[in-house]
């Protein structure tokens, strides 16, 4: 009778087993997953549609919702996109659904821009990817430039324009301007490659726009253009005005300069350089004035100049300023909008003076270098210089 027993309990507690832990039922159904897609367009010159899809990772028998709205980046409502929101619905066995979003077109130079699209509240479903990028590219060359700030006249009593480039163009007048190519570091270590692309240089709206950006091309993660008028303009002495809005952020560094126009034959510093205006971007209320020379041959120069500082809430990059050499045997001066910093004579000069002769015009940006230091990230591309005018009188 007691081996009965243990018979019966043993039998009973695997019929137990076997109804409530073996884990035969099926287990409760899972939700499809919801996601939505990236979409990167040029912007165009009128309105265009940017159409985000949103997909479903399987069929669903039952009806499912979500909804969504468009939250600025770096885009703004109604300026680049119009925002919208609202609710999808996706019927039995439907698995993707568009969102057209409007993207504002004009002809208007600016950065790349972004918006975002964001799923949420979702019925019958889940959300795996809930926020689809909307990446505003930029192939417009009109920039919007605000004509304020400092300007100067045509004539100066007792002097004739001699020479002057208003940009007025559709194209860099070739007579005027070769654009020199390259990318090794140019004696500074710099980053840049300099091309010879409309890209990098343009003429719009009568000014000349030297532009920088960040993008990799022929072993550089930065592209610039660098303009002379080498074997093409030269001079001796007169008045320079050059009118422009400058660039900022850390590691820019453009500049309006000089060379001696028998640069091929003595090399610098002998040949003379003369800057009209420097400036390094992390310091965008200064610019420099600077001469550089020394013996054929010598590897570094001798320099001196100065700077001038704008009032500490204002910067070069907001409006236009005049920079300015006048420029005489025996003596240079630079200004800021006909306020003088800096002079030179030849008895601040050893051994030799050689700003007594013919220098050709350099205009560029460079990104990077041993005295601007290089970008990090708080260094914004593109960045553009913007020229209105070049003048000489004499």
């Amino acid at each position: 009778m007691r081996y009965l027993l243990i018979l019966i309990g043993l039998s009973f507690f695997s019929f137990g087993c076997g109804e409530n832990g073996g884990g035969n039922e099926p287990g409760a159904g899972t939700n499809p997953k919801l996601s939505i897609g990236h979409v990167t367009l040029f912007e165009g010159q009128t309105n265009s549609n940017f159409n985000f899809q949103v997909n479903l990772s399987e069929s669903s028998e039952e009806l499912v919702t979500v909804d969504f709205a468009t939250m600025e980046i770096s885009a703004g409502e109604n300026t680049d996109f119009i925002p919208q929101s609202g609710t999808l619905i996706f019927d039995p066995e439907v698995t993707n659904q568009t969102i057209s979003i409007e993207v504002v077109g004009d002809e208007w130079k600016e950065n790349e821009e972004e918006f975002k699209v964001v799923l949420s509240n979702p019925t019958n479903a889940t959300i795996s990817n809930a926020e689809g990028i909307g990446t505003i590219r930029d192939e417009d060359t009109q920039l919007f430039i605000d004509e304020d700030g400092y300007s100067t006249p045509l004539s100066y009593p007792g002097m004739t324009l001699v020479w002057n480039d208003e940009f007025n163009g559709t194209t860099l007048d070739p007579a005027c301007w070769t654009r020199e190519q390259g990318n090794h570091g140019w004696g500074n270590n710099e980053w840049q490659n300099y091309t010879d692309r409309e890209e990098n240089a343009y003429l719009t709206d009568g000014k000349l726009i030297i532009e920088a950006k960040e993008e990799n091309f022929g072993g550089s993660n930065y592209t610039s253009a660098r303009l002379i008028t080498k074997d093409k303009k030269s001079f001796a002495f007169g008045r320079i005005d050059v009118r422009a809005i400058l660039p900022e952020g850390q590691g820019v560094w453009p500049a309006i300069w000089m060379l001696g126009s028998n640069f091929s034959t003595v090399g610098w510093p002998a040949c003379g350089e003369i800057d009209i205006m420097e400036l390094i971007g992390h310091q965008p209320s200064t610019v420099h004035g600077t001469a550089h020379w020394g013996p054929q041959g010598q590897t570094f120069s001798f320099n001196e100049g100065e700077h001038y500082d704008l009032p500490s809430s204002e910067k070069f990059s907001d409006k236009y300023h005049v920079f300015s050499i006048i420029w005489e045997n025996d003596k240079i001066e630079w200004y800021v909008n006909d306020n003088k910093f800096f002079s030179l004579t030849p008895n601040q000069v050893s051994p030799s003076y050689p700003f007594n002769a013919e220098f050709f015009f350099i205009l560029n940006i460079a990104v990077g270098g041993n005295w601007p230091g290089y970008p990090d990230n708080t260094t914004q591309f593109p960045q553009q210089m913007i020229v209105d005018y070049i003048r000489v009188f004499q």
